[in-house]
């Protein structure tokens, strides 16, 4: 009996020691992973704020430890102390936090190339205390913009105007505003953000088109189709009665003397649907000016086609990936529904190699839309009379075709290939003109 208490006892003191063991190997387990944690955090927060200038210094400073100690050379000793204490000092740039409150506005989000427009930094100084200066910096597009601001006393505050390029047509991405602490040789940085971006659209220049302007599009309050109907508003004339002729259509004065039914015959009318075609394939245009031409054309009818009422579509090549244009050919189209919606589509549109051609993205153009009125084929001075009847005939018929080219510098003219009407521009201010023209030939 005895025996086997002691073989218990023995057994419950040896799975004690076991267990005190695994506690104790867990918690070095634990303690070793703490410890890795913490050094893989001050390792990323000593990257995040270390220049390249910075960590040159380190390694200059490791280096001379070792050759001045190793080597038995007391100037390089002296440089590697004096190196640390150059770090150290820089360090001491990077201690506390500035109570700043820092925001970012635009003057107008929407402008047109060439006008002006403003990024305001406001900084405010929220607390009790004189705040020393600190370097802010704006990204303005590609660029950056550095903000010396000088100290602020209790509840000062500091305003700046940032002046944003608006010479090209695009999207302006402002900011975010961040601040950058760091040591006068700049061997440690630190950033922080204060405010969000945000977007300027630079819209395309537009030119007013007066409405008598678009006189080739049909609608009811414009010029009747040749297509003939039994039922409509404009008469044509009269014809002899055919089974499953509606009896109101019958013109009873003209059966009594003739003897013969005679039903009338309507000229055809529709609401208008515009349709702009703007190519964004490099190949259709000879220089960037070209393109920001036909741009500026596309935006001026679209817009001029929203003021009046009409219904209009604007329709670009979608930017579909280069081992699969072919097989998956696709169209965009801009936002029609408000004037400033469609200008902030065209700001975004840029010329691509692997566009759809003309005469492709015509056809699914006419494809997608029904009802079509007239189509503007807008493209550069590249493609040739026959690529442009290619794309023209991708319409169906009773459908008015005006392919405008944008050649800049060049005499504004008008001529007719085929049912084509072609109108060169060489300035914006021409394609008034030039529809007035087509309107009256």
């Amino acid at each position: 009996m005895s025996d086997t208490v002691t073989r218990t006892r023995g057994v419950e003191s040896f799975a004690r020691s076991e267990g005190r063991m695994a506690a104790a190997l867990g918690a070095v387990l634990e303690h070793s992973r703490l410890a890795r944690s913490g050094v893989a955090r001050a390792l990323r927060i000593t990257a995040s704020v270390v220049t390249p200038l910075g960590w040159s210094m380190a390694a200059t400073v490791l280096a001379a430890f070792l050759g001045g100690y190793v080597g038995g050379w007391t100037e390089l000793v002296a440089i590697a102390w004096a190196g640390v204490v150059l770090l150290g000092a820089a360090l001491l740039f990077l201690i506390g936090r500035a109570p700043y409150s820092i925001g970012l506005e635009m003057s107008v989000h929407r402008v047109v190339v060439g006008e002006r427009a403003t990024a305001i930094v406001r900084v405010h100084n929220s607390s009790r205390r004189r705040l020393p200066g600190v370097s802010v910096e704006v990204p303005v597009g590609a660029g950056l913009v550095a903000v010396d601001m000088p100290g602020l006393r209790r509840s000062a505050s500091f305003v700046d105007d940032l002046g944003v390029p608006t010479r090209r047509r695009g999207v302006v991405v402002v900011g975010p505003v961040r601040t950058v602490r760091g040591d006068p040789i700049g061997l440690v940085r630190k950033e922080r953000v204060w405010a969000d971006r945000t977007e300027l659209f630079v819209h395309p220049r537009t030119i007013s088109i007066p409405s008598m302007s678009t006189g080739l599009i049909r609608d009811l309050e414009g010029n009747p189709t040749r297509d003939l109907t039994t039922n409509d508003v404009s008469f044509n004339s009269l014809r002899e009665y055919v089974p499953g002729d509606e009896r109101r259509s019958i013109h009873w004065k003209s059966t009594a003397k003739t003897g013969t039914l005679m039903v009338r015959q309507f000229e055809e009318t529709r609401r208008s649907h515009l349709m702009v075609v703007l190519s964004l394939r490099t190949g259709d245009f000879e220089t960037d000016d070209e393109f920001e031409l036909a741009v500026s054309v596309a935006g001026s009818l679209g817009v001029r086609a929203i003021r009046d009422g009409r219904t209009v579509s604007v329709v670009v090549s979608a930017l579909t990936p280069t081992v699969a244009r072919r097989r998956t050919p696709a169209l965009r189209s801009l936002n029609t529904v408000t004037r400033p919606r469609l200008l902030d589509d065209l700001s975004t549109i840029e010329p691509v190699d692997h566009a759809l051609g003309l005469a492709d993205l015509a056809g699914l153009a006419s494809d997608s839309v029904t009802g079509i009125s007239v189509a503007f084929l807008v493209c550069g001075s590249t493609p040739t009379s026959r690529e442009l009847r290619a794309a023209a005939s991708r319409f169906s018929t009773g459908v008015e075709v005006v392919a405008v080219i944008c050649e800049p510098d060049a005499a504004p003219s008008l001529r007719r290939v085929g049912e084509l009407s072609v109108l060169t521009v060489g300035f914006l201010d021409d394609l008034q003109k030039s529809l007035a023209r087509s309107k009256a030939a």
